[in-house]
């Protein structure tokens, strides 16, 4: 992959909700605009991230209202990057964390857009590269490794 930074391969227009929504609202977001993912802000700032599988595990299975809000639910450690990193380094630590999706931060921690695997293989230039690292990436095996 050639030495590209996180803004040129990142989505732009990135939907978000405000931490006090409902997960019911977050829910509707999520199935109209075909996401799997919401940035959670609160006063502008990132705060967490919810994913389908948060309302899935955490809210749907444990019983919980539909009316709880985000917050309850959100997973709060959210792993971020900013938009000067490169996109080598965020592939490494999607494939060390496991994770999916990054948000990506300008350097006053403002969201400016996120980076999904859809997003990296999009960018790959060899299929077979898209392949191990996208494997990689679910499986939790470290790509890394190899090198």
């Amino acid at each position: 992959m050639k030495r590209r930074l996180c803004s040129d391969i990142m989505t732009r227009e990135v939907l978000t909700i405000d931490a006090d929504k409902s997960i019911y609202e977050a829910a509707c977001m999520m199935k109209d605009n075909d996401i799997g993912a919401l940035p959670v802000v609160e006063n502008n700032e990132l705060v967490g991230i919810l994913t389908d599988r948060d309302i899935v595990v955490r809210a749907v299975a444990a019983g919980m209202d539909m009316r709880t809000s985000v917050r309850e639910i959100m997973t709060k450690e959210v792993f971020s990057m900013y938009e000067d990193d490169f996109v080598f380094n965020a592939i490494r630590e999607m494939g060390q964390k496991q994770i999916r999706r990054v948000p990506i931060l300008d350097r006053n921690e403002r969201l400016v857009g996120i980076i999904s695997m859809a997003d990296i293989a999009l960018e790959a230039e060899d299929q077979l590269e898209v392949a191990e690292v996208l494997e990689d990436i679910s499986s939790g095996r470290s790509f890394w490794r190899k090198f």
